[in-house]
This record gives structure tokens, sequence and C-alpha cells, in this order.
């Protein structure tokens, strides 16, 4: 089996650290939520569960290609979000207000370029956010978008496209290669 592994643009650090103190005393309210780790936030473009090995090299070639051709944009974090549906999430983020049709554009490559390099992505519809917490069973998260709607949110120029290995299970990511977008 080869590595999991995704495409994704990655908060700086000012983002997670203001939006960790405005989460860290709300985690524990909920135990049918298990948290992200504010160092592994990141907004995904695309995934791709079983990268072989011999992959690697033409994927790392081919998004190094979609990101040249991209150019930097804004993005922004802005109210929450449920998956697939606040009646039963199992995952909990924010939306993109700003930047979907760049990420957008961004994953449409990501995943040409997996494709490309024999490591297909999976999945089929982009839905921008970043996920902040997820549930086995599916919580009832009415009451957390409204917390998220009442942030102010959050803005950033994105200025690079990460391919990330997702480690341990997901419990660990570490980053393979940025690419610098629009060089």
């Amino acid at each position: 089996m080869g590595a999991r592994m995704f495409t994704a643009v990655l908060p700086p650090a000012d983002v997670v650290s203001e939006l960790d103190a405005l989460l860290e005393p709300r985690r524990d309210a909920d135990p049918g939520l298990r948290w992200s780790r504010p160092e592994g936030w990141h907004v995904t473009t695309s995934f791709m569960s079983d990268v072989p090995s011999r992959a690697v090299d033409a994927l790392v070639e081919y998004l190094g290609e979609v990101a040249a051709k991209a150019a930097p944009f804004p993005i922004r974090l802005e109210g929450g979000v449920a998956f697939p549906d606040a009646a039963q999430a199992k995952v909990l983020g924010l939306g993109i207000s700003d930047g979907n049709g760049e990420l957008a554009r961004l994953s449409a490559g990501a995943r040409s370029a997996a494709s490309r390099a024999g490591a297909a992505a999976d999945g089929a519809r982009f839905v921008g956010h970043l996920t902040l917490a997820r549930s086995r069973k599916g919580v009832q998260a009415t009451r957390w978008i409204g917390v998220l709607d009442s942030f102010s949110g959050w803005s950033w120029q994105a200025a690079e496209l990460c391919l990330v290995e997702s480690l341990r299970m997901g419990r660990h990511y570490e980053v393979i290669e940025r690419f610098s977008l629009g060089s």
C-alpha cells in the first residue's frame, strides 16, 4: 500500500494562533467531537489515499506545474460549516468566503496532476473548508455553527500549495513539498 497524501493551502501561524485561542476554552463543551490539532489545520484541495512510491517524483513535478500557473490569492475563513449536515455532523469546520474559485482551480489541477502521476485523487467534488473537529457518530452541530458564525473570520494571502503526507492514521502530517504559486 502506498502513502496517504493530500494537497492543501496552509493557514499562516498568526491565523492558527488566533483561531486556536478562540477555540481553546470551548473544546471540552462537546465530548462527541474530536478536535483537530491546530498545527495540522489546512484547506484540502485534493486527497490521495494510495500514492505508490514510484509516483511521488512525477506527482511533485506535476504539482509544481499546477502551482506555477496559479497566482497568489486572498483567502478568508468565515462561518461555520458541517458535513454532511448540521443535524448529524461528522465534520465541523470553517467555510471559505473568499478564494473558493482559486481553491477549486487548484483542486482540479492537483487532481489532474495526481492522475497523470498514477496516484488517483479520491472524491469528486471540491468543497472549500478548514476542518476543526470530527465525530464518529455524528453530532447536532447547529450550536457550533452559531459559535463559529459569531467569529469575525480570518484572511491571508495564499502563496503556496503544499503536498502533505498523512502519517499514523491521520494523526500527524508532514509537508513533503511546498510549491510557490505563480513561480
